[in-house]
C-alpha cells in the first residue's frame, strides 16, 4: 500500500540543495522549489530516508515528510493556490 507523502526541504549548502533536489526528482511530482508529492510504499520510505540522510546536514539542514494518507481511493489531486495561480512545473528548476 502507498500513502502521499508531502515533502519539503530547508538546505543551508547550495551544493547539498542541488542534491537533494535531484534525489527528489527521482521519487516525485516537483510542486514548488523545495516541495515534493511523493507517493510511496514504506520500502519506498525507508529507502528514501537513508538517501536524503546521506546528503543531508543533520545539524543545519531539514526535511520534512508530512504523510498525507493513502494514494488510492482519494480521487483527483486538488491544489488550491492563494495569489499566483499553481501550475505544475513540467520544466527543470534552476536553482541558484
Amino acid at each position: 500500500m502507498r500513502n502521499i507523502f508531502l515533502v519539503t526541504y530547508d538546505i543551508r549548502d547550495d551544493k547539498r540543495l542541488r542534491k537533494v533536489h535531484k534525489t527528489m526528482r527521482n521519487w516525485g511530482d516537483h510542486l514548488q522549489y523545495s516541495v515534493f508529492e511523493c507517493q510511496l510504499s514504506q520500502h519506498d520510505l525507508i529507502t528514501l530516508k537513508d538517501q536524503l540522510s546521506q546528503i543531508i546536514h543533520h545539524s543545519n539542514d531539514q526535511v520534512l515528510l508530512v504523510d498525507l494518507g493513502p494514494a488510492t481511493g482519494r480521487g483527483e489531486r486538488v491544489i488550491e493556490a492563494l495569489g499566483q495561480p499553481y501550475t505544475a512545473l513540467a520544466s527543470p528548476c534552476l536553482i541558484v
